[in-house]
C-alpha cells in the first residue's frame, strides 16, 4: 500500500484548491521521497534535440508558479512544465474554481490563469541549478487586449531560463484566449514570439524549442488551419491538448455541469483523437506532446501509437498520487517491448502506419 493511498481519504475531504496547495507545500518541503529506481532504457528518447530519459511529463497547471520543479523531477518524471505564467501577477477567477469528479477519476477546473507573474516564476529558475529538462509555459493576463504583446513579454522574459517554452492558446477559463487559435491571430502571434526568441538570445546561444498548446475541441477545419500556420511558421512543436467544455454523457459525479475545463480519464479518447488527426495534418513532421486523460501507460502507448513524441499528465496525480509516473513508465516500458520497438521513437505514429 502506497503512503498515498492511506493520505487520499484525508487529502479528499478537504477543497480540491487546499489539497493541491497542500501538495505543493508537502513537495517543496522535501516530505514525498524521490524515486530511486533507473527507467528502463527503451524509454530514452531524444526530442526537439534534448535528451529525455523517459518521455512522460508533468502537464502544466500543477506547478503554475515554478516552485516545485526539482521535486517533480524526483519523482521520476522525464520532464516538467511550470506555468501558465501571466506578466502581471493576477488572482484569476474568483469563487470555487476547482471540482473533484470522484466517480469519473476527472477534474473541472476554472481557475482563469491565476499566477503570481513573471518576477517570482523568472527569479525561481534563475536561481535553480539547471538539470532536468523543464519547459516554461507561458499566457496572457485576463484584460490585455493585444494577446499577443503578453505572450512576447513572456518569452522574452522567460527565454534562455527553460529547455523548451510554450505559448498556451487554449485555456477555456481566459475570455477569448482561444480565439487566437483562429487562423490569422495564430499567424500573428507565432511570428511575434519567433521573433522575440531570437531577440532575446545572443547569437551564439542556441535557441530553445518552442512549442503552442492548442486544446482538443477544435473542428477539423481548424486543425487544418493550426498545422498549415505552424508548418510554415517553423515552429518547433505542438501540446495537444487542454481541457474540454465537453461534457460526455458518461459522467456520473455531482459536479459535471461546473462550468470551467474538464481534465482526467474522460478526456482521454477525444483529445487522442484530435492528436492522431494533428499528427496525420502535420504528416508527422511537427513533434507533438500528448495531453489529456492519461491514467496509465497504456494510455500513454495510445498516444505514442496515435503521434505524441512525449507525453504528459496532471490530473491523474490527484486520484493517484504523484507515484503513479513509476507505473505509468514500467507499464509503458513492458508494452513497448511486447510489441518489439527498441524505442519510444519507433512507436512515434504507429498507428498511421497499419
Amino acid at each position: 500500500m502506497s503512503l498515498y493511498s492511506l493520505v487520499r481519504p484525508a487529502l479528499h475531504l478537504l477543497e480540491p484548491e487546499t489539497a493541491h496547495h497542500l501538495a505543493i507545500l508537502a513537495l517543496r518541503s522535501g516530505l514525498v521521497p524521490r524515486t530511486t529506481a533507473a527507467d528502463d532504457p527503451v524509454l530514452a528518447t531524444r526530442v526537439f534535440d534534448l535528451a529525455f530519459p523517459n518521455p512522460i511529463g508533468l502537464a502544466a497547471g500543477f506547478d503554475k508558479n515554478a516552485e516545485i520543479i526539482d521535486a517533480v523531477l524526483r519523482l521520476g518524471f522525464g520532464f516538467t512544465e511550470a506555468g501558465t505564467v501571466t506578466p502581471l501577477p493576477q488572482p484569476g477567477n474568483a469563487g470555487k474554481r476547482l471540482f473533484r469528479l470522484d466517480e469519473d477519476e476527472a477534474v473541472i477546473n476554472r481557475f482563469g490563469f491565476n499566477s503570481e507573474g513573471l518576477a517570482p516564476y523568472v527569479e525561481r529558475l534563475r536561481a535553480r541549478k539547471r538539470s532536468g529538462i523543464v519547459g516554461a509555459n507561458v499566457g496572457k493576463n485576463r484584460n490585455t487586449v493585444d494577446g499577443a504583446a503578453d505572450y512576447v513579454k513572456g518569452i522574452e522574459a522567460v527565454c534562455g531560463l527553460a529547455d523548451y517554452l510554450v505559448v498556451n492558446l487554449s485555456s477555456p477559463n481566459t475570455p477569448g484566449l482561444r480565439g487566437l487559435q483562429a487562423r490569422a491571430p495564430i499567424q500573428d502571434l507565432l511570428a511575434r514570439v519567433m521573433d522575440a526568441r531570437r531577440r532575446s538570445l545572443p547569437d551564439a546561444q542556441r535557441l530553445p524549442p518552442l512549442l503552442a498548446k492548442v486544446g482538443p475541441d477544435l473542428d477539423d477545419d481548424a486543425l487544418r488551419d493550426i498545422a498549415e500556420v505552424v508548418t510554415q511558421a517553423g515552429i518547433d512543436g505542438l501540446i495537444v491538448g487542454n481541457t474540454t467544455i465537453e461534457r460526455p454523457p458518461t459522467l456520473r459525479s455531482r459536479d459535471r455541469n461546473a462550468e470551467g475545463g474538464l481534465s482526467g480519464k474522460p478526456l482521454l479518447a477525444h483529445a487522442t483523437a484530435c492528436l492522431s488527426k494533428m499528427y496525420a495534418l502535420t504528416q508527422g513532421r511537427i513533434p507533438i506532446i500528448g495531453c489529456g486523460g492519461v491514467t496509465s501507460g497504456a494510455d500513454a502507448y495510445a498516444k505514442i501509437r496515435a503521434g505524441a513524441s512525449l507525453v504528459q499528465f496532471y490530473s491523474a496525480i490527484v486520484f493517484h498520487g504523484p507515484t503513479l509516473v513509476v507505473d505509468i513508465k514500467r507499464e509503458l516500458a513492458a508494452l513497448l517491448r511486447a510489441d518489439g520497438f527498441a524505442s519510444v521513437a519507433d512507436a512515434v505514429g504507429a498507428d498511421h502506419r497499419r
